[in-house]
């Protein structure tokens, strides 16, 4: 487990179904998995683990191999340029305009990968002279063929369901970055669990990202709203502005402010 992360609730406790769950998310997020890291993580057996993934296969999800499993979409994920999460499209395009509506001509950001990120970078085609960072194929490919956009990637191991490059390299080269802007993704955004994400491998390359910015955007449908993932990333101190849609409910987004996070509405 990565310094700094931690799980987000005692795994044992998990009913089955919530626990297949979040072996979902895990190999939606990673695109395989071994049976003995799940087993470590989930802090059940391996029979157990392999009764899970048993399931997800006979319900379409994966295909088990010697070992563990991978995820069934990654062929066709990899080789369309498409993300897995694509749900809530209307609401990730509007928060994606109103977050593009805040970069302006000349500024360097870090686009997080995730697909409302992807939303945000398909709205800066018309900006000039930009300085991108990101971890992800699909936006570094949306803005290195706007002309005057200068576009940086880190090293790493690539993530087939992200279309992301992470792990040491990643996080050893966002270490010696300085950005205006971090638009980042989560999993989920709680008051009392913070940022969380399905798995344990971008944890520090995110806290990277953190480091390297003056100003931290989260975008996040408001579906993730008191919703917990597997690991933590951090508290939401982290967060300078908290970006949305109008799912959000009043007394949440008061919470939100009262913590000094900018919460801003996508019409």
């Amino acid at each position: 487990m990565p310094r700094n992360a931690t799980t987000n609730r005692s795994q044992p406790g998990l009913l089955s179904e919530t626990r297949r769950r979040r072996i979902l998310d895990w190999l939606e997020e990673e695109g395989s998995a071994r049976v003995r890291d799940l087993s470590d993580a989930f802090q059940v057996s391996e029979v157990t683990i392999r009764q899970d993934l048993e399931r997800l296969e006979k319900e379409g999800h994966i295909t088990r191999e010697y070992g563990g499993a991978f995820l069934n979409t990654i062929g066709t994920q990899v080789g369309t340029l498409s993300l897995q999460h694509s749900a809530n499209l209307d609401k990730k395009r509007r928060i994606g305009a109103l977050a593009a509506s805040l970069v302006h001509d000349g500024e360097s950001l870090i686009l997080d990968a995730g697909s409302t990120t992807t939303e945000v970078a398909l709205r800066l085609t018309d900006r000039r002279d930009l300085t991108v960072i990101t971890n992800a194929l699909n936006i570094a490919l949306i803005l290195g063929a706007v002309p005057g956009t200068a576009v940086h990637m880190p090293g790493g191991q690539f993530k087939a369901p992200t279309l992301s490059l992470s792990g040491d390299k990643s996080v050893e080269y966002l270490r010696d970055i300085f950005a205006a802007k971090l638009f980042l993704a989560t999993a989920g955004v709680a008051l009392d669990a913070g940022l969380t994400y399905p798995s344990f491998a971008d944890l520090q390359l995110k806290q990277a990202m953190i480091k390297a910015a003056t100003h931290t955007y989260l975008v996040a449908d408001s579906t993730k709203i008191n919703r917990s993932s597997f690991t933590r990333l951090s508290t939401l101190e982290v967060v300078s502005t908290f970006i949305t849609d109008d799912g959000i409910s009043d007394a949440d987004a008061q919470a939100f402010e009262q913590l000094g996070i900018e919460v801003l509405i996508a019409p």
